[in-house]
């Protein structure tokens, strides 16, 4: 038996070795079948990363499916069961890397658009499609360059849909509304390299550090709000010493992260943690890279739609979840956008032998189609 549209695309892609900031030519094959579509293709291309713009109409509203055909390494390959980049099915999945995060996406994103455009050439509104292969490494080339390109010029997307896999157990049960703030610190503590048995000739940064580190962890950052938990600071690494036993360190290197609500900003951030580090009356240098501002899409015509499509195919009661990561979508909300992810299951992504169910596969084409008939289909 052959395999359906969805799968075949999704094994074209998959075979493709496109490790952050290499497409191999995934942009190119998804750009063959989107200008028989009637899509304009603008390819940009910043740095090491090549991304995609394509667009279908030029009215409002502007409905957009956004994604990444970079994939992460995948480590030894003889770890793999199946080797990670030949898509193999095996009792209803299929393995390799990507498969989940999120070529997968992508794949149901053409096959919806071509069912849906198949039979509604004349909808509403315009569609897009933004794709980079930036997007898990360090996401400076990729969507967050297509977005400065097309706020410059004023072009503006009203509805998004990332495919990032946000599903818990079943396609659909989960949809992304919304998502944390990220903040890294890098801290460096000085103090003064000596021999452990003349204590008052040196300056111990390990210890210097402890009652500071111990206030960050303990302190209640803010109680979170309705659609976030409270914030977290976690510890991420932390490197001193010389390898000696007999020697007190000159310095030590800690990095922590915090993943903060809108209840936070980054500015309040930095300036609370300044303050409990001059408290302490360290000598530090900080450095800080912000990773991207929390977000909320209110519940309104994005999430109902996706809702109702979801109900119509699998009769699942999504929730709305902030829960997770960072992705894309941090770049595209703050235009104004409505932004939510939807995607396959998320239990393998990352891992060895990645792996997507396909029955998944078949039903996020559906709600895609659906979700674009309820957006551009109907009377606004």
């Amino acid at each position: 038996m052959s395999d359906s549209p969805v799968l075949a695309l999704l094994k074209d892609l998959i075979s493709r070795r496109s490790i952050t900031p290499h497409d191999e030519g995934c942009q190119p094959l998804l750009i063959s079948r989107l200008e028989k579509l009637g899509f304009e293709c603008e390819v940009m291309v910043f740095e090491d990363t090549t991304n995609l713009w394509a667009r279908r109409g030029t009215e409002k509203p502007l409905f957009c499916f956004a994604g990444h055909t970079d994939v992460v390494p995948t480590g030894p390959e003889e770890n793999w069961t199946y080797p990670p980049f030949e898509p193999t099915v095996v009792d209803g999945f299929l393995f390799g890397r990507g498969t989940a995060d999120m070529k997968s996406g992508i794949a149901a994103f053409i096959i919806a658009l071509e069912q849906f455009i198949k039979t509604h050439q004349d909808h509403q509104g315009s569609i897009a499609l933004l794709i980079t292969s930036d997007e898990e490494g360090p996401f400076i080339n990729g969507t967050v360059r297509v977005i400065e390109t097309l706020e410059a010029r004023n072009e503006k997307i009203d509805y998004c849909i990332v495919g990032e896999p946000s599903s818990t157990d079943h396609v659909g049960d989960t949809i992304k509304n919304g998502r944390r703030g990220s903040l890294t610190a890098d801290l460096t503590i000085n103090g003064v390299q000596g021999h452990v048995a003349y204590p008052h000739m040196v300056e111990n940064p390990i210890h210097a550090c402890i009652e500071p580190l111990t206030e960050l962890s303990q302190m209640e950052w803010d109680k979170g709000n309705e659609y976030f938990p409270p914030t977290s600071f976690q510890v991420t690494n932390f490197n001193a010493g010389t390898g000696a036993g007999n020697v007190v360190p000159g310095e030590a290197q800690i990095q922590f992260n915090f993943r903060y609500s809108t209840e936070l900003t980054a500015e309040m951030i930095v300036a609370r943690v300044v303050a409990i580090l001059q408290k302490h009356a360290l000598n530090y240098q900080i450095k800080w890279t912000y990773n991207g501002s929390p977000f909320i899409t209110q519940p309104g015509s994005l999430t109902n739609a996706v809702s109702e499509a979801i109900f119509s195919v699998n009769g699942l009661t999504t929730e709305l979840s902030t829960s997770g990561g960072t992705s894309d979508a941090r770049f595209i909300a703050p235009t104004g956008a409505q932004v939510v992810e939807l995607g396959p299951g998320n239990k393998t992504i990352h891992k060895v032998n990645e792996s997507v169910k396909i029955a998944d596969l078949e039903e996020l084409v559906h709600i895609h189609r659906l979700t674009l008939e309820k957006l551009l289909c109907q009377s606004h």
